[in-house]
């Protein structure tokens, strides 16, 4: 079922499934993704069409504002011709004016990152 599949070893069983839990659900989801390409005319070829959107870009772009806050706005680059026709197909449609972002959290200092990641507060 599952061409190259190679043994686990694993010492624990609970590391076994944990290593299956990660493995299995790869073949079934890009299967998955085979088919709806496939149903919306887009071929069947997922790292194709991933390294293609990995064309477009997204950048966020912060506002300063006279009160003190800030205006989070999303932009989205524009992709090739050949691109946005692929994406238009399907009814997947790039945003063609910037979004408006909010409830964003805020970047923290690596140390506290580390400090939050260890349990240790």
């Amino acid at each position: 079922m599952f061409p190259g599949l190679r043994p686990i070893f694993h010492h624990t069983a609970e590391r076994t499934q944990a290593h299956i839990l990660v493995c299995f659900p790869a073949p079934a989801l890009w299967r998955t993704r085979q088919q709806w390409m496939a149903a919306r005319g887009l071929g069947t070829a997922p790292r194709k069409l991933l390294e293609e959107l990995a064309e477009v870009r997204s950048l966020d772009v912060v506002l300063p504002t006279g009160a003190g806050q800030e205006i989070r706005l999303r932009t989205v680059s524009r992709p090739e011709p050949h691109l946005t026709i692929r994406l238009e197909r399907p009814g997947l449609p790039l945003p063609n004016k910037p979004k408006r972002i909010e409830n964003v959290v805020t970047k923290i200092p690596l140390e506290m990152a580390k400090i939050h990641a260890n349990g240790n507060f």
